[in-house]
């Protein structure tokens, strides 16, 4: 049963063994282009806004002894997981998301960079970061262990919430919507209106999720400096 349930968000389409649906992780750069080749618009200036207030924080994070532009990894973190989890929504377009094969990608480079930076330049920094301030000498070596595997969990637990965030909802609108044919015209109306509230919740979903993504691989790269 539960293969079923989660066959339904395979990767299906293929040709000569290669899967195209994971060609739908490239579809937000369709929508790029147009703010250079159009006038400003309201769309180009809402994205350039939310730019501007996303370099803003995440420097503010990073700190004064980070890279300068180093923000802009980030940004761009933020914005190829917000447009592919938006347009996961939309009918007929794989969500790639919501696969632990994507999320992980992402996660895993982003923190074995951040130790490897941290532990060839900062060594003493990072021996430091694993026993917290005021820390009892007797506590030491339990709380050497537990900063070791919150550290080491890191990229599991970044790529586990953001696929889990983003199928649950997607599994919950799949579930309902089966029910649709066998249903009266009354609960019908009904569960139409609540697909759509669904609809708006998992659209600020994937903002929010896009956003926690960015703002904790940022956090984990303010730790190595």
């Amino acid at each position: 049963m539960m293969t079923n349930l989660f066959s339904v968000f395979d990767p299906t389409s293929s040709v000569m063994n290669l899967s195209l649906n994971w060609l739908s992780t490239f579809l937000g750069i369709l929508l790029i282009p147009l703010s250079f080749w159009l006038l400003p618009s309201r769309y180009s200036l809402l994205w350039n806004k939310i730019l501007s207030t996303l370099h803003k924080e995440f420097s503010t994070l990073l700190g004064p002894t980070s890279h300068p532009g180093s923000s802009f990894i980030f940004i761009s973190l933020f914005s190829l997981i917000l447009f592919n989890n938006f347009l996961g929504l939309f009918p007929y377009i794989f969500t790639s998301s919501s696969h632990m094969t994507m999320t992980l990608t992402l996660a895993l480079p982003l923190w074995l960079s951040f130790m490897l930076y941290g532990w060839i330049n900062h060594t003493q920094h990072m021996f430091a970061h694993l026993v917290p301030q005021g820390t009892p000498p007797v506590l030491m070596p339990f709380m050497v262990c537990i900063e070791t595997i919150s550290n080491v969990i890191r990229p599991g637990t970044l790529a586990v919430r953001l696929a889990a965030n983003m199928i649950a909802g997607h599994l919950l609108m799949t579930l309902l919507g089966n029910t649709g044919p066998s249903l009266s015209l009354t609960i019908l109306s009904l569960l139409i209106m609540g697909q759509i509230a669904l609809l708006v919740l998992e659209s600020a979903v994937a903002i929010i999720q896009s956003y926690v993504f960015a703002v904790l691989s940022t956090l984990y790269s303010s730790e190595v400096n």
